[in-house]
């Protein structure tokens, strides 16, 4: 009974394990992101998304250690909610858009032939990759030839899946999610407004010095490489 009650003792004198440091991220860094995760030395758990959303939720109180948004608007809300720290606000990344289809590689331009009958854009309202992509279509003299084809995704990912699985015949996607495929082809940036991502140390989260360090990893010599590695230029 001594030996078990010994035991008993030590088990309850052990320290616990640090909760996994919890990121919410826009859903152009899926494939970044989970690379960076599995260097950090410490459990990541990801939730990815549009940033707008992504941003409601943590207004809501949502105990995120990250927000990593495509955008600064959305982080700029979750710091006037509290549920960001302002001073940990900084850009880290900026992406680039382009157009993924099934049918092979198709320039932008060419989204207004009547063969796409459905493109596929993140909602602009609450993806900034979305918005973008508005902005892209706009300035090319698409937008109002291609308004009544359009499918909403929820963020990028999901509008990528959209052409993946022959829903639409193209989307108008973050490169970070296609950079490596011979289908996409890139658009001209001066078509829509710098995606200047940004990223900040959240209030709400159970582990704040994981939440600080995964923001240094991803800042780091080592995170930005990787981050180009998957199509994002530096800030």
């Amino acid at each position: 009974m001594r030996l078990v009650a010994v035991v008993l003792l030590l088990a309850c004198n052990k320290p616990a394990a640090p909760a996994p440091v919890r990121v919410a991220a826009a859903a152009d860094l899926s494939r970044a992101f989970e690379e960076l995760g599995a260097k950090l030395g410490t459990p990541v758990t990801f939730s990815f998304g549009s940033s707008g959303l992504l941003s409601k939720q943590l207004s809501e109180g949502a105990p995120f250690d990250v927000f990593a948004a495509a955008s600064a608007s959305f982080v700029e809300a979750a710091v006037k909610a509290g549920a960001c720290d302002a001073a940990t606000v900084q850009p880290y990344a900026r992406g680039r858009l382009a157009v993924w289809s099934k049918l092979g590689p198709v320039p932008l331009d060419e989204l207004g032939d009547g063969k796409y009958q459905r493109i596929a854009i993140a909602n602009p309202e609450v993806a900034p990759y979305g918005k973008a992509a508005k902005e892209a279509l706009v300035a090319a003299g698409l937008w109002e030839r291609v308004e009544q084809r359009l499918v909403f995704g929820e963020n990028v990912r999901q509008t990528l899946q959209l052409a993946q699985t022959g829903n639409v015949e193209a989307a108008i996607v973050a490169d970070a999610l296609v950079f490596d495929a011979k289908e996409a082809v890139l658009v001209d940036p001066s078509k829509h407004q710098p995606l200047v991502q940004v990223l900040a140390v959240c209030t709400k989260g159970a582990n704040r010095a994981g939440g600080e360090a995964f923001v240094k990893l991803v800042r780091s010599a080592e995170g930005l490489a990787v981050l180009k590695k998957y199509g994002f230029e530096p800030p």
